[in-house]
């Protein structure tokens, strides 16, 4: 198992859509091995496969506490079939927009569907934490960082101090 490099703001690759996985062979397989390592090491709660430069449908994530056993959930091709209420993220942060945190309004609870890594279809009632995990990693399937949801104040202070930042480089 391979670790990854993680995509970071302003790459463009990070702003495309993902593309549906068609078929879950080998090749996807590893994929998700490779990403559960560069998650586990970032360490990150979840990733999403265009951040490490795949532009296919999937997801990873496991919420659970880094001292307690690994949990690790796949979904392909998921979509949030509904939502309800609204939420802050406090604090939510991303391993494609290193060293940068906000307040993000999410909804409160979603109902996704998608599928496994064994191609069985997954439909999941996602409220609190676990909800704002997966809009956060969906919203990169859809080329959408967290950063496109908060103020545009706060994005343009984020913008100016990375490409001074990539000036100095």
């Amino acid at each position: 198992m391979a670790i990854l490099t993680v995509l970071t703001y302003p790459d463009e690759f990070l702003s495309q859509p993902a593309k549906p996985v068609e078929n879950i062979d080998g090749t996807v397989q590893n994929m998700i091995e490779d990403m559960s390592s560069t998650m586990y090491k970032a360490p990150g709660v979840g990733l999403a496969a265009i951040q490490v430069g795949f532009d296919q449908s999937i997801i990873i994530y496991d919420i659970l506490p880094r001292d307690e056993k690994r949990s690790l959930h796949v979904l392909i091709n998921p979509k949030i079939i509904s939502s309800e209420g609204t939420t802050i993220s406090e604090n939510e942060g991303c391993l494609s927009v290193p060293d940068y945190r906000a307040d993000v309004k999410r909804s409160a609870s979603i109902l996704v569907e998608g599928f496994d890594r064994k191609e069985k279809p997954l439909r999941i009632e996602a409220n609190g934490f676990l909800a704002v995990v997966l809009q956060h990693e969906i919203d990169h399937l859809n080329g959408i960082l967290f950063i496109d949801r908060i103020s545009s104040l706060k994005k343009s202070l984020y913008k100016r101090r990375i490409k001074k930042q990539l000036r100095q480089k």
